[in-house]
């Protein structure tokens, strides 16, 4: 455990300049977006009442109240997201063939290392796990400190006030990052899990096999998603709905689990067995 606890240390402090540089980049562009969008919507209100003399009471009803929802909906909002996002995913592959790069490849130290090199595996998804909840954590507390700038920025009269919760549940998109329930998490993020780890495997064979590797890997990613939807299929065309919702609910559970066991499995014997330096 304390061999894991290190490389998983020794990782983070790997991504943390690319970390800060993506939370940088969110908090300035998200603030940059509640300020245009605010002072857009108070020119359009000036505009109106004191250029066109309509009254405020005509204004609010062809136009309504400022919301957070009109910032969250922006482009202000969702573009940094939609980064960081593309950042982890970039880093899912680089987090792996980063060791290989260079003349003194970083990848035979760490399998020289005295722990099993499971370990190594493990490491790198919990650091995969450590960065996308990071951005997930940091993004909630973001959002009340940009709703605070918008009620400064916008009168009451004008403003519609919504909580965190509500805007999140009003928004499709940000349910999938920030789910209501405790099942959702679990799916949501647990569907990720197994795809990072579905991911890893496939990029292990490419370093064992190299050329033959990557056909391998495509080969283990379509299995893993033919067994992960066999419930589904079977359910649906075979068997004329047979299950009823919570069994397949359960179905799909367990052969989720079997996918990531047999991620595991594998990448731990390529890396024991296959894996060249």
């Amino acid at each position: 455990m304390k061999k894991y606890l290190q490389l998983v240390n020794f990782e983070f402090n790997r991504i943390v300049k690319l970390f800060t540089v993506l939370l940088g980049i969110t908090f300035v562009a998200q603030m940059i977006g509640v300020v245009v969008q605010s002072r857009s919507y108070l020119n359009l209100a000036n505009e109106k009442m004191y250029k066109e003399m309509m009254p405020q009471a005509e204004f609010l009803e062809s136009f309504g109240q400022m919301s957070f929802l009109q910032i969250a909906k922006s482009s202000w909002f969702f573009g940094p997201i939609a980064l960081c996002v593309a950042g982890v995913a970039f880093y899912i592959f680089f987090i792996w063939y980063r060791d290989w790069i260079g003349k003194n490849t970083f990848i035979y130290r760490l399998l020289m290392l005295p722990t099993s090199r499971l370990n190594i595996f493990f490491a790198k998804i919990t650091t995969i796990l450590l960065m996308t909840f990071g951005f997930v954590a940091v993004q909630l507390i973001m959002i009340p400190i940009e709703i605070m700038v918008l009620k400064a920025m916008v009168p009451n009269e004008f403003r519609l006030d919504l909580g965190v919760m509500e805007v999140v549940t009003s928004i499709p998109e940000l349910t999938l990052i920030f789910p209501s329930s405790i099942m959702e998490f679990i799916f949501n993020y647990g569907l990720g899990l197994l795809a990072v780890s579905v991911l890893f495997t496939g990029i292990l064979f490419e370093r064992s096999y190299k050329w033959k590797g990557i056909l391998a890997g495509l080969l283990y990613g379509a299995l893993a998603v033919v067994v992960l939807l066999l419930p589904l299929l079977l359910h649906e065309f075979v068997l004329n709905n047979f299950f009823y919702p919570i069994e397949l609910l359960v179905l799909e559970i367990i052969m989720g689990l079997l996918v990531l066991s047999a991620s595991i499995w594998v990448s731990g014997f390529l890396l024991k067995k296959k894996v060249t330096v």
